[in-house]
């Protein structure tokens, strides 16, 4: 039950404000995601991963990891499209980011949606921290990009930036659900499925990764100035934040991130590419975890880190 509910609000279209009680709220839903995943490890992941021939536990764990992220990302990803769906921002209607800022009387679905994806990343990384997963080789930059996620999104949060977030979130969660299932095909062999699932994945992830992803850099660039004046300062008790600097601050994160997303492109090209002229988008590479003589062989798929945009997500807005 989310608090801050705005007595002056229409009863017809219910607002609330930040407040204190979104701390428990959040510590509420990272038990609740705990308590998901372990459930649909144990009793859907693992018995399916068995099923479809998987032996090794490495291989296992990494199936069960993706079953998670598909259910996630598809759940988020709708859900992030229906919140849109009660903005004036949808689809991608970039000036509406700017026209009414500051947006600090939060819609009861975006409130719930922003904070419940930040529980998930609360919970994400107490998996990593507390070696709930078996530890990949990249365990470091995963702790890390974690730690950056949750600053950008509570760093939105806080800001009144959460239409623009709403927008970038989307974009990162939908191209993350195509891409757990590919994995998912590519962990049970079944070769000509993952090759066509990775070639529809290429195609939603140009589109939202990268389309959307320079429109909205663009609108930061061209349409942000058209804020309202009054905004253009730092208030915390007028709830805005819109110094002539902050324009810079939401632009090169963005920049950077379509920067490394132009850089997973060329490598998701290059799979998608062997695939068409040879039926086949593995990369008989190790993922140093001393399983590739069962089971299948890690892919180039698996090289490409999941959730690479969710964090990125508020990269933009913020600074994933």
């Amino acid at each position: 039950m989310i608090t801050g509910y705005i007595p002056t609000s229409s009863p017809e279209d219910p607002r609330y404000r930040k407040t204190w009680w979104d701390i428990p709220f959040i510590a509420y839903y990272v038990v609740v995601f705990s308590f998901i995943r372990q459930l649909l490890v144990i009793k859907v992941s693992r018995p399916l991963a068995r099923y479809f021939g998987l032996k090794r536990e490495t291989k296992v764990d990494r199936f069960g990891e993706q079953m998670y992220a598909l259910f996630y990302f598809m759940f988020f990803g709708a859900w992030g499209y229906r919140v849109m769906t009660q903005l004036p921002t949808y689809w991608y209607n970039t000036s509406e980011f700017w026209k009414g800022y500051p947006f600090w009387d939060l819609k009861p679905e975006l409130k719930s949606y922003y904070l419940i994806q930040f529980a998930h990343w609360w919970q994400e990384l107490l998996v990593l921290v507390l070696g709930l997963e078996k530890p990949r080789k990249d365990y470091w930059e995963l702790v890390a990009h974690h730690l950056v996620t949750l600053w950008l999104i509570g760093w939105s949060y806080l800001v009144n930036l959460t239409y623009i977030g709403n927008a970038v979130y989307m974009s990162m969660d939908i191209p993350d659900a195509f891409f757990a299932f590919s994995k998912l095909l590519n962990y049970i062999q079944w070769n000509t499925a993952k090759v066509y699932s990775f070639g529809v994945f290429f195609v939603v992830w140009t589109y939202f990764r990268h389309y959307l992803n320079i429109w909205i850099l663009w609108s930061v660039r061209y349409e942000q100035p058209n804020i309202p004046e009054w905004t253009r300062h730092w208030s915390w008790s007028e709830g805005v934040y819109m110094p002539g600097w902050m324009q810079y601050q939401i632009f090169l994160p963005l920049f950077l991130l379509q920067g490394l997303n132009l850089f997973w492109y060329y490598l998701i090209f290059k799979v998608l590419y062997r695939g068409i002229m040879t039926n086949e988008v593995d990369d008989h590479r190790s993922d140093d975890e001393g399983d590739d003589d069962d089971d299948i062989p890690d892919k180039t798929v698996d090289s490409i880190p999941r959730n690479f945009g969710d964090a990125s997500l508020l990269c933009s807005v913020e600074s994933s």
